[in-house]
């Protein structure tokens, strides 16, 4: 099993157990972990990808892409399972299988992705990011009302400890623009404000065809 599919896997973890039991302390992080399935999935559900960012040794902004949500058969026993799909210049690969029910696999495929970038950009550990991410995720966050949508909204590193060790990810924000809570995620935006050292900020965006 690949690394990124591991971890994809260990977000789907976490977000079935805040589904299950009451982390979540706020409407933000309940809107953004609602149980979405079974999904409806008679053709493929498109996200198109656009990342900028500084290019530095260990990350390079994948730019524009597209990942994709489609139904497969696990060959192993002949049942339905969810794949994922990315395609940017910088890869091609498919993901998965991923369980039908337990979790959004798009939504954990985009919190890990963002958490691994800012691991390459700041040189921190993965694993202190991706905590205080979820924390931030399952514990806090903001809904707003913007032109007739909702949007959950969270700073996960905003007065942090560590933050000047963090070359501007402090400023991190991610915004998940929602619809109907049993329906997929409409628009997934990880950005930062200008970088530690006069490097470009970090802009990675989802939106739903």
């Amino acid at each position: 099993m690949g690394f990124l599919r591991r971890t994809v896997l260990a977000w789907l973890v976490a977000a079935a157990t805040a589904a299950a039991t009451p982390l979540c302390a706020g409407e933000a992080g309940d809107l953004v972990f609602a149980e979405r399935a079974p999904w409806d999935l008679s053709a493929p559900l498109v996200w198109t990808l656009a990342q900028t960012g500084p290019e530095v040794e260990g990350f390079r902004p994948a730019g524009q892409g597209t990942l994709s949500l489609s139904e497969g058969v696990d060959a192993s026993d002949g049942k339905p399972v969810l794949e994922l799909a990315e395609k940017t210049p910088r890869i091609t690969r498919k993901l998965g299988p991923f369980p039908v029910s337990g979790g959004d696999p798009v939504l954990t495929f985009f919190l890990e992705s963002t958490a691994r970038d800012m691991a390459a950009l700041t040189g921190g550990s993965p694993f202190y990011i991706r905590n205080r991410i979820k924390e931030a995720l399952f514990q806090g966050g903001e809904v707003r009302h913007e032109g007739g949508a909702t949007v959950a909204v969270f700073t996960p590193f905003k007065g942090d400890e560590n933050r000047d060790r963090m070359f501007g990810f402090d400023t991190l924000e991610l915004r998940f623009t929602l619809d109907d809570p049993k329906r997929p995620i409409r628009g997934l935006v990880a950005r930062t404000g200008p970088l530690a050292g006069g490097r470009p900020a970090y802009d990675s965006e989802m939106v739903l065809q």
